[in-house]
């Protein structure tokens, strides 16, 4: 997981239309979106520490579910996806200048590295005291690189107290390559003489990175297992390929000819529909919780049900993001509505992700995602608890208070003062003018 980007600007002639139409929502703070953001901050966290209290490794239907809270990754992915990959998307529609990657990047970086670092300092003084002396532990560890060792002194994903940092590494990977993909997917589309063929060549792009992420399982599993590719950015790539292609489709339905093509219906339904939409991403999170898509630990199990597993995920993320990002501006009014008004103006799901609570939880997210794990442990190490036992009430409760509590005071003091440190950094205009003086 990774802290939420800022909403990228939407200006020009395509920022108006009809209101009848109903375009979906392609600027601003998306606050639904954020609410999702918080329902997987959640998720991942009931997933942990119901796999260290081992109930979600318990035999039977309720291990099962819990062990499907994991799907919260893809949420982060799909997110990141159509968020971040919105700015080129619309470019590419429209045939205009990219972004500027320099910028971007340094944004990312100052987001995701400040407060991680804080945490990655804190888990290798705690638990990893004998690899101190290694320069090689410490700069795996501070750079997220640690993924890519292949024969690693750690015991699962990741140094202990950092294990599921191995989601942010494959994000910081997205990161670093999404204006190549963003390149080669314009470069690609530019072909087509219309909007609308543009649109169409990008989410066959789209298609083809998806594609490309289920071939990726080959070489994972054959000639023989190799578990530690379950954790790189080439076997989660369909993920990250849902999102973005619902960022194509939210700024194509705003530059589509026609008083109402394809498109616009195609958005106005999903997001009018988002009971059917959560129904279907029940259905895979279902079969998730199934032997069929796998064991019940990261990266377990055979070709077929990781085939099985990469497919529910994309198809849970796709079904849960997709009536939020393609939904209207939400109307204005107090939060949250009445649960009857919400049901009867079919604005239950504007309702439950806006709500307030949800709002805090999604500003503070990534620090419950980066402190979590090391919550857990310490608590488990005050009450002497082996690991794969334990209930799971008694730990959930305590843990998750302190991870919120820890997170509120990372956001304040680390993550909004780099974020305003980052914004200045670019808005400067003394570097502004010194970098125009520059060859």
């Amino acid at each position: 997981m990774a802290p939420s980007p800022s909403a990228p600007p939407h200006g020009g002639a395509h920022s108006t239309g009809d209101p009848g139409l109903a375009l979906p929502q392609v600027s601003g703070r998306h606050e639904t979106l954020d609410g999702i953001r918080a329902t997987a901050a959640l998720m991942v966290l009931v997933f942990h520490v119901a796999t260290e209290t081992g109930d979600s490794l318990a035999p039977g239907p309720l291990g099962g579910l819990l062990s499907a809270f994991d799907l919260a990754v893809p949420l982060f992915f799909a997110l990141s996806g159509v968020l971040l990959y919105r700015p080129w998307a619309r470019a590419a529609l429209d045939g205009t200048e990219r972004p500027r990657a320099r910028t971007y990047l340094w944004r990312r970086v100052t987001r995701v590295f400040p407060a991680y670092w804080i945490v990655a300092l804190a888990a290798l003084l705690l638990y990893s005291r004998e690899h101190l002396d290694s320069v090689r532990y410490w700069v795996e560890a501070l750079t997220l690189t640690f993924t890519f060792n292949t024969d690693p002194e750690w015991v699962g994903t990741g140094p202990y107290g950092l294990g599921q940092m191995w989601s942010l590494s494959v994000e910081v990977s997205f990161y670093l390559l999404l204006p190549v993909f963003a390149l080669l997917l314009a470069l690609w589309a530019r072909r087509g003489r219309s909007v609308d063929a543009r649109g169409r060549r990008l989410l066959a792009g789209l298609a083809l990175m998806g594609v490309l992420a289920l071939l990726a399982l080959i070489p994972q599993f054959y000639p023989e297992q190799r578990a530690y590719m379950h954790v790189w950015l080439p076997r989660t790539m369909g993920l990250f390929a849902a999102g973005m292609s619902l960022a194509v489709l939210s700024e194509w339905a705003w530059r589509e000819p026609g008083p109402d093509g394809p498109v616009r219906r195609f958005c106005r339904t999903v997001a009018a529909s988002p009971g059917v939409c959560w129904i279907l991403a029940g259905g895979f999170f279902a079969l998730t919780a199934t032997d069929a898509a796998g064991g019940r630990f990261i990266g377990s199990g055979d070709i077929w049900t990781s085939t099985v597993g990469s497919l529910a995920g994309i198809g849970f993320a796709f079904s849960v993001i997709a009536p939020a990002a393609l939904a209207p501006r939400p109307t204005s009014g107090p939060y949250p509505l009445r649960t009857a008004e919400a049901w009867r103006e079919g604005r239950w799901l504007e309702s439950l992700l806006r709500h307030p609570l949800w709002q805090f939880l999604a500003k503070i997210s990534y620090g419950v995602f980066l402190w979590q794990f090391l919550v857990l442990y310490m608590w488990r190490d005050f009450t002497d608890q082996e690991i794969f036992t334990g209930s799971f009430w008694l730990d959930m409760v305590p843990v998750t208070i302190a991870t919120v509590l820890l997170a509120m005071a990372t956001f304040r003091w680390v993550e909004e003062p780099s974020r305003k440190w980052a914004r200045k950094f670019f808005l400067d205009p003394r570097r502004t003018k010194a970098s125009a003086g520059r060859p």
